[in-house]
């Protein structure tokens, strides 16, 4: 019988030394920095299903090439980075925002130009078009943070249009929620009731322009319900007819108020 015996190439012989070589070639295969960084995207993002996030983001990573080819692909693949984690995860969302940006611009060499206006723009109305904001709000909130389709964005402004669109997304929700109590479940609300609350968020909101898209929400979360109570009671003590007023209209002009304070892009 032969002293010893051949080993595929890889295999490490009994007595604890296995554990190190499969260690060694995750480490050389790229494996444990990949399974890393999904597992920091789990919990920056805290999906409601995880599993079925980690399916896609690793589908994702097979499907995708280092340097997608047209800008549909790298459009698809930008949105899909900039929804990986909410906005009030900072850091997790600026490292996703600038995988996007990377993306549209066409990978790290083009960085410092930036990415094409027009790519910009596109990822911007894709972003709107996944929520609750009427069509012309949005609309006319990419009109202020909009660039010319033939300008080279740089990565401040990109990120200040990204982030602004999903700020208006959640502000519309809110504004969706804060309905949902006035017309109780009918479908429409007294036309005073709503005229109220929308004086009493624009009160809540302020003047002036946010620099930081985040404040409109933190402003329009001072409007409680001891506000909301108050301008409530007011409208219903007036003594004058009134009509009722839509879902669809009180989001329009609730939303329209955020775009109002959005500072426009120079």
């Amino acid at each position: 019988m032969a002293a010893y015996e051949k080993r595929r190439p890889g295999t490490a012989p009994s007595g604890g030394q296995a554990v190190g070589s499969e260690a060694e070639f995750l480490l050389r295969a790229g494996v444990t920095a990949m399974v890393r960084e999904a597992l920091l995207k789990v919990l920056e993002a805290r999906p409601e299903e995880p599993v079925s996030f980690l399916a896609d983001y690793f589908e994702r990573l097979v499907l995708a090439s280092p340097e997608p080819a047209g800008p549909p692909q790298r459009l698809a693949q930008a949105l899909w980075y900039v929804s990986l984690a909410h906005h009030s995860h900072r850091t997790a969302f600026d490292s996703n925002t600038g995988a996007a940006y990377e993306v549209l611009g066409g990978g790290e060499r083009r960085r410092a130009a930036g990415v094409d206006g027009r790519l910009y723009s596109e990822l911007l109305r894709s972003i709107c078009q996944h929520g609750e904001a009427p069509a012309e709000v949005a609309t006319a909130l990419l009109r202020r943070v909009r660039c010319r389709d033939h300008e080279a964005v740089p990565f401040d402004v990109f990120r200040y249009g990204v982030l602004t669109c999903f700020v208006l997304l959640e502000f519309a929700a809110k504004a969706d929620a804060l309905f949902a109590v006035l017309d109780g479940g009918s479908g429409a609300a007294d036309a005073r009731l709503c005229q109220a609350v929308l004086r009493a968020l624009e009160e809540a909101l302020g003047s002036g322009h946010f620099v930081q898209p985040r404040r409109y929400l933190e402003a329009g979360s001072r409007l409680g319900p001891d506000g909301l109570a108050l301008a409530m009671e007011r409208a219903l003590q007036e003594r004058k007819l009134s009509g009722s007023m839509s879902r669809e209209e009180f989001l329009k002009k609730a939303t329209a108020l955020f775009v109002a304070k959005v500072k426009p892009v120079e």
